[in-house]
């Protein structure tokens, strides 16, 4: 009964943008989410929220550690306070349901389903959500802005949607990165997601090198970059999910429980289709202390093409 009364007030209400920000950055070496790569000391997820706003999101919610929350709301939620509304959510290794317990060596988070069920208690609405150190572009933001504000069907299945990427323009030149490989049915609409984890750069494009012999990727591959549009609903899904991940891969010291990879079961069963929208900006992140020169001047670059004002929230 809960679902169909969420579907009834989806167009009532504004979107929120939730911001996966818990993780340590450990192949960057640091609080990569708090270095600064705009022209006025802005760091990459204060142009998500500023892209937010101008798409009509009306709210952002942080997810966090506890041990620098007071770091994080003093250089980043303060700055837009007055603009949007902004809460936060704590991701704990230790929040776990009932009857399971942290093994003894484990200190790796749960992965990005753990992290966006901790802001199940403060999010009611329509949601995107987002990676703290990836930039998207204005027009990703627009284009499922809208998408969220539109009406549901209620039909017994959950509908959610994403903005893909072309896998060549997400690389790393100084080390591997971590892609959602999609797959579209003849419909446009998402079909599978294969989380490949170990992806170089290659003279022809790109292989995955988790296994012997890599896989040969084209480069052309769209991929999830963690840009997804959900409904509330979407918090039943993963509590079960992560549940049987737990009971499956719980022991293993490093396994994580990956949100696409969860949205693939979810197509699979039936129980959920993803609409794939496509963006004309390009990506750019960081991963690796190397990135950061070339992500510094992508942004001057747009600022220069009036993209961006020279200091965002002045």
């Amino acid at each position: 009964m809960q679902a169909i009364d969420f579907t009834l007030h989806f167009s009532f209400m504004k979107p929120t943008l939730l911001i996966l920000a818990a993780g340590m950055g450990s192949r960057y070496g640091g609080l990569k989410q708090l270095d600064a790569m705009g022209p006025s000391g802005e760091v990459v997820l204060d142009y998500s929220v500023f892209d937010a706003i101008r798409a009509g999101f009306g709210k952002v919610v942080f997810v966090i550690r506890r041990d620098f929350e007071e770091q994080f709301r003093t250089q980043i939620g303060s700055k837009f306070g007055d603009r949007i509304a902004v809460d936060y959510a704590f991701q704990d290794i230790n929040d776990l349901p009932a009857g399971f317990t942290v093994p003894e060596g484990r200190t790796k988070p749960w992965g990005t389903a753990h992290a966006v069920l901790a802001a199940e208690g403060v999010v009611n609405e329509p949601f995107l959500m987002i990676n703290a150190d990836d930039f998207y572009g204005r027009d990703a933001f627009a284009k499922i802005g809208a998408d969220l504000a539109s009406e549901r069907a209620s039909d017994g299945k959950s509908h959610y949607s994403m903005v893909g990427f072309y896998l060549k323009n997400t690389l790393s030149d100084h080390g591997s990165v971590a892609r959602g490989v999609c797959t579209r049915g003849p419909d446009g609409m998402l079909s599978s997601v294969t989380e490949m984890t170990k992806i170089f750069r290659t003279p022809t494009g790109a292989e995955n090198r988790e296994s012997e012999p890599p896989l040969p990727l084209t480069g052309e591959e769209v991929v999830s970059m963690n840009f997804f549009g959900f409904t509330p609903d979407i918090f039943g899904h993963l509590r079960a999910a992560f549940t049987k991940f737990l009971e499956t891969s719980g022991t293993d010291l490093k396994s994580e429980c990956y949100v696409p990879k969860e949205v693939d079961v979810l197509i699979r069963d039936g129980k959920a289709d993803v609409t794939v929208l496509e963006s004309n900006d390009s990506w750019f992140g960081v991963t690796y202390p190397e990135d950061k020169a070339d992500v510094v001047a992508s942004i001057r670059a747009l600022v220069a093409a009036g993209a961006y004002p020279e200091n965002l929230w002045a």
